[in-house]
């Protein structure tokens, strides 16, 4: 099975290896992959700040608060991101003119909406708005984890909620909810493909555009595949290096450890 996996991709004269290097550091490559880094970049930001404030809003005793995060939850939960997409670069068929102004009395300015709405920013925000909704039961679920005392004691020492957050319980929560956030935002970078449906020219994109060309079609899909993993392997290596950063002072249990879980039992049965 070994040799046989091994001459199917290191002797397989098809996969045309010298095609895949030849255009791996190519400059038309590398902008399509600058692009996709900016493009994951600038959507983690501003996904993580809406899902904060939909978090934030979902726990508000208000019920307003609450029920606009909720149906905003819902809503991105049943919709496909490339939907999101689509309804977000169409968005000025429903409504031709963005404008500022007082709801339902005068408009102070106004600008078209296709003005505003370009290829790349109907990505950021389409993709943005998705994963907002998802982090933000991610922020929920870190915070409900936090043990109840801790809210108390904050309370007690007197602290405000932004420094609660900020000395006591970010800490903890990022700690806790970092696996899932990391796992998230590597989604949302290999969503980043499906923005070639809406003509922005990325990683995918670039890839589609030259072996429409030279009909090289299998060679630059793993050029593409490569780059994938190297970004990801990244995002991996900063995942693990998040965890052992806020991991400190706390002790993992390790399951497959017989030895650690020795000692704990042992700890158990002397107290």
């Amino acid at each position: 099975m070994g040799l046989a996996t091994l001459e199917f991709f290191a002797f397989n004269d098809n996969w045309k290896w010298d095609v895949v290097f030849s255009y791996l550091f190519s400059q038309i490559i590398m902008n399509g992959l600058l692009n996709t880094i900016y493009l994951t970049l600038l959507t983690t930001f501003f996904g993580l700040i809406l899902g904060v404030i939909t978090a934030w809003a979902r726990m508000s005793p208000l019920v307003v608060l609450r029920t606009i995060a909720i149906l905003y939850i819902w809503l991105m939960r049943a919709m496909p991101p490339l939907v999101m997409l689509l309804f977000v670069f169409f968005f000025g068929a429903l409504a031709p003119t963005l404008g500022i102004g007082i709801p339902f009395g005068p408009t102070f300015a106004e600008v078209p909406a296709n003005d505003v709405i370009s290829r790349f920013s109907a990505a950021i925000i389409g993709l943005s708005i998705y994963l907002g909704a998802y982090s933000a039961e991610i922020f929920r679920g870190g915070i409900l984890a936090l043990p109840s005392g801790q809210f108390e004691a904050c309370k007690s020492l007197g602290l405000p909620p932004f420094k609660a957050y900020q000395k006591i319980l970010g800490p903890q929560l990022i700690r806790v909810i970092i696996p899932s956030l990391a796992n998230d935002v590597i989604t949302i970078f290999k969503s980043t493909s499906l923005v070639s449906v809406i003509g922005y020219t990325e990683l995918l994109t670039t890839v589609q555009t030259i072996y429409a060309r030279n009909f090289e079609t299998i060679p630059l899909l793993v050029v593409a595949v490569i780059w994938y993993l190297v970004l990801t392997s990244i995002a991996m290596f900063g995942q693990a290096w998040l965890e052992k950063r806020f991991g400190r002072g706390f002790a993992r249990r390790n399951p497959s450890n017989p030895k650690a879980a020795a000692l704990e039992n042992a700890g158990k049965e002397n107290l």
